[in-house]
């Protein structure tokens, strides 16, 4: 089977003026609860084999503190992932245990083409987790995706806001 972890980036920066920039970095909060919500998961007994990530700098810190609290070996940097990317081509490849960190609604849309529901059936939020599972010896696993989990932080942190 292969397990996909799609991980959202924790709390960031704000945008100067309105604007996106790939150098927002997590606020201290955001490092805090990131940091809890990934080892509450590797508690729950979650484990990548492999972790791609967005390499805009929020996207990467949530992928470093993934690695830190042992939900994954070592991340590797992909483009694809970045917001407005094309995921497809790494998703098709998937094998095994995988956690994939980046953006919304990119990952959201991922994940709702997987299950095969509509575009704006899910959301995540920041720091959260969505847990999908399909048959590897599908070629194209859009729409057969089954939904394991969809978690908040706030789930997983009782008492945090």
């Amino acid at each position: 089977m292969v397990d996909l972890l799609l991980l959202r980036h924790g709390i960031a920066v704000e945008r100067h003026q309105g604007v996106d920039h790939p150098d927002r970095c997590l606020t201290p909060l955001g490092v805090e609860r990131t940091f809890k919500v990934c080892c509450r998961l590797r508690e729950f007994g979650l484990i990548a084999d492999r972790l791609y990530s967005s390499p805009y700098r929020r996207a990467r810190e949530t992928a470093e503190l993934a690695v830190k609290s042992g939900l994954a070996p070592e991340l590797e940097l992909v483009r694809c992932l970045e917001p407005g990317g094309d995921p497809w081509p790494l998703v098709q490849r998937l094998q095994g245990s995988c956690l994939l960190v980046g953006h919304e609604p990119d990952l959201s849309q991922l994940a709702a083409e997987l299950i095969g529901a509509r575009s704006d059936a899910l959301r995540l939020r920041k720091a959260g987790l969505c847990h999908l599972r399909w048959d590897p010896s599908h070629q194209d696993p859009r729409g057969i995706a089954q939904l394991q989990g969809l978690l908040r932080p706030r789930l997983l942190l009782p008492g945090c806001v």
